[in-house]
């Protein structure tokens, strides 16, 4: 586990935009010890001092306390596995990998095995915190609604659901449960996995993609219900300058996951 006497170590699984934005705002107390990349990258844009990783099995011979995926769905159990078995705890951003229960229990079952921890942070989701303790009583239902421009779905299954470019309203072309979103669409429904996983689970979890010509930001809508009354939630992000088809929120939310484990304060 994180050794609060010395700086926190980190090592990234992936450096693009998500990473560098993350690292650019990270707390200098907190060293990058380490990326993970598949191609070249000029030693001027990595952090000062991190090694480049190419291989999963050399984790175990870095000196860190957290691996922290933002990548792809491939990369979470390609590097999550092997930061789990050499002791360091393993952030996930790339929640629609666990649209495979299979890998979620396995996954789970490392972590708990070798006493670090797997965390799933909210990356472009706000109130995750309130759906997941709203859980303990017990849910009735859980909606979540994704709602972008059209050009945000190009280059996904939206384009054989409906002409993106004729739109002249919004138009729903997909309602299904997170996991059928999450394997459907894994890039731009990454977050319904988050959703799920945070209540009443993938398979009962109401996703509704949509298609909204005068929309200006991607929105989430999250209404849930149960026992402890009622939830909504609006979030309306705008993109990262570094790629439009991320959310900046995917990156705050990752910097303050980190900044947390090490914090005198937490909220």
């Amino acid at each position: 586990m994180v050794n609060r006497t010395r700086t926190l170590r980190v090592v990234f699984v992936g450096w693009g935009a998500i990473s560098r934005a993350a690292a650019d705002l990270l707390d200098p107390s907190i060293e990058i010890v380490g990326v993970a990349v598949r191609s070249n990258v000029p030693a001027d844009e990595l952090p000062e001092g991190a090694d480049v990783i190419r291989d999963p099995a050399a984790l175990p011979f870095i000196n860190a306390d957290v691996v922290v995926e933002a990548a792809s769905r491939e990369s979470v159990a390609q590097w999550g596995f092997p930061a789990l078995e050499a002791g360091m705890d393993f952030i996930v951003s790339s929640v629609s990998a666990f649209a495979d229960e299979d890998l979620l229990a396995s996954m789970r079952d490392t972590a708990s095995r070798n006493s670090v921890r797997l965390e799933i942070q909210s990356g472009a989701l706000g109130g995750v915190d309130a759906l997941a303790a709203a859980r303990l009583l017990g849910l009735d239902e859980v909606e979540h609604r994704i709602v972008k421009p059209p050009h945000a779905w190009e280059g996904t299954a939206a384009e054989e659901l409906c002409e993106l470019d004729a739109l002249t309203v919004a138009q729903a072309f997909f309602s299904g449960s997170a996991s059928e979103a999450a394997s459907a669409f894994p890039k731009n429904a990454n977050v319904a996995m988050t959703t799920a996983l945070a209540g009443v689970g993938p398979d009962h979890t109401r996703i509704t993609l949509i298609a909204d010509p005068d929309a200006t930001t991607n929105r989430h809508e999250i209404v849930a219900s149960g026992a402890f009354g009622e939830l909504a939630i609006t979030m309306s992000n705008k993109p990262l300058a570094a790629n439009p088809k991320t959310s900046a929120m995917t990156a705050l939310n990752l910097v303050r996951t980190i900044q947390n484990r090490v914090a005198a304060l937490t909220i």
